[in-house]
């Protein structure tokens, strides 16, 4: 595996918040089909890492590349189209919109990239099954538990089937059953699909379903090896 190409990877990324320096040189890769767990204290840089790598943030010194392109000097309209179509983001409190049905939840990025209403909705029924929802598509967030909410977003991160995964701290807001859940949920559909993940935790039970571990400290990664 080491000498594949890593599908992403950075670079000595600096990213500097105020005067607090959350990146000092940190360098990650990520491969194809992949599940890396990057852990790490509270306030060590996990959440700054993972919005450089997904295209959130521009770091302000190193290098973002994602298969053969430049994340890091691409225009905004090149990370937005990414963002729908390559890339699905899942954090910790769902982000989920509140006015939305769990349904549409799930459908909108089909119908941010031009799917007809009926076929988003039809492919967005599915997902929510895979994930365990099916019978919750007309409850809006508020109405739904934790773990239900939790998985409705992970459903709506892989509906479009993406390359990459980015999960920040998907369980940190759940009890360690429903956390369980969805970390079986989102760890099986990855192996099935081939989706490189790329896992942000402080909690080694999570780290424990990863391929890989590396640990930030001080804004550096240090890898810790293999996990499983």
């Amino acid at each position: 595996m080491s000498n594949e190409v890593p599908l992403l990877a950075a670079r000595d990324l600096v990213k500097t918040h105020g005067r607090t320096e959350a990146l000092r040189g940190a360098s990650v890769e990520l491969r194809a089909g992949e599940i890396l767990a990057v852990t790490g204290a509270s306030g060590s840089g996990k959440s700054t890492l993972l919005h450089c790598l997904a295209g959130i943030v521009r770091p302000d010194g190193g290098s973002v590349s994602y298969a053969g392109e430049r994340l890091d000097t691409l225009p905004e309209k090149r990370l937005s189209e990414l963002r729908r179509t390559e890339f699905g983001v899942v954090f910790q409190f769902g982000q989920l919109i509140p006015e939305l049905t769990a349904l549409d939840n799930v459908a909108l990025p089909l119908m941010l990239a031009g799917a007809a209403r009926g076929d988003a909705h039809e492919r967005a029924g599915e997902w929510l099954e895979r994930f365990g929802v099916r019978g919750q598509e007309g409850l809006r967030p508020g109405e739904m538990s934790g773990g239900q909410a939790q998985r409705t977003s992970l459903a709506r991160a892989l509906v479009t089937e993406p390359k990459v995964v980015f999960a920040d701290e998907p369980t940190g807001a759940l009890d360690s059953l429903a956390g369980e859940q969805v970390m079986t949920a989102l760890v099986h559909t990855a192996r099935e699909q081939g989706t490189a993940v790329l896992l942000i935790t402080h909690d080694a039970q999570v780290a424990a379903y990863a391929d890989r571990e590396a640990r930030l400290s001080d804004g550096l990664v240090a890898p810790t090896g293999v996990t499983v």
